[in-house]
């Protein structure tokens, strides 16, 4: 088995895990993917994989939404899309790796620094919402790396494990379909063919949702804080190895 194989059967098993609610884990699928077909040619890999997770995630989740959240941070989301979308045409691999690395440090600092302050929620805050929403879309863009950003806006907001894991899946469907026009038409990262030959990973993402919900029952809300934080770390750590 050759090592491409494994990192893209490594990275469909993350994904599976991410969108059951182990929400960070996606970082390590996206340093497998871009190490195993490199960086931009592994987001058009990776959105239809995402897609098939977010499907399972609102299933399961769908009792635990919030969409007050979502309509206060999307309009915000869609604008930093495209941006992302015009300024990404023009990024060469290299800029795209440099990218990677700044977003997911920056996120990491943002997310340890205001669980140590230990700020109180910000439930209603467009001044939150809005730049976090821009941010996000943009990462989701460059390099589906917006889990740490959202990561941070849920946790700022108070939200409880199922409710974060819920409104998460939601939003990132949302963001997923929008994003599909601009893979498939300008960046050309997704066709037809691309799709065909990756159908084989969506079973192996299957797999890892349902490993991801056993383990996400496991795990104390308190805990489940300190995981996200954890992951988006030991992440920033891999991107910047890779």
């Amino acid at each position: 088995m050759s090592s491409t194989l494994i990192l893209t059967l490594i990275a469909a098993i993350v994904l599976g895990l991410a969108k059951a609610g182990l929400k960070g884990t996606s970082v390590i699928a996206v340093v497998c993917l871009a190490l195993a077909h490199g960086s931009k040619a592994s987001t058009g890999i990776m959105l239809p994989l995402l897609l098939a997770g977010d499907v399972l995630a609102i299933w399961y989740y769908k009792r635990f939404v919030k969409w007050e959240y979502l309509i206060k941070c999307l309009p915000a989301v869609a604008v930093g899309v495209i941006f992302a979308a015009w300024y990404g045409k023009h990024l060469d691999e290299a800029s795209f790796k440099f990218w990677m690395s700044i977003i997911i440090l920056f996120s990491v600092f943002i997310i340890i620094w205001r669980e140590w302050k230990q700020f109180d929620y910000v439930k209603d805050s467009l001044m939150v919402a809005i730049p976090l929403g821009f941010a996000i879309g943009f990462t989701t863009m460059i390099g589906n790396l917006a889990g740490g950003l959202a990561v941070l806006y849920f946790l700022a907001t108070g939200l409880d494990k199922n409710d974060m894991i819920g409104t998460g899946a939601w939003l990132f469907f949302i963001i997923n379909i929008f994003k599909l026009p601009f893979h498939i038409f300008v960046w050309k990262t997704i066709s037809v063919q691309s799709f065909v030959d990756n159908a084989y990973l969506i079973p192996v993402v299957i797999l890892g949702f349902v490993v991801g919900l056993y383990l996400v029952k496991k795990i104390s809300e308190q805990n489940y804080r300190y995981f996200l934080i954890g992951v988006t770390a030991l992440s920033a750590l891999l991107i910047l190895l890779k």
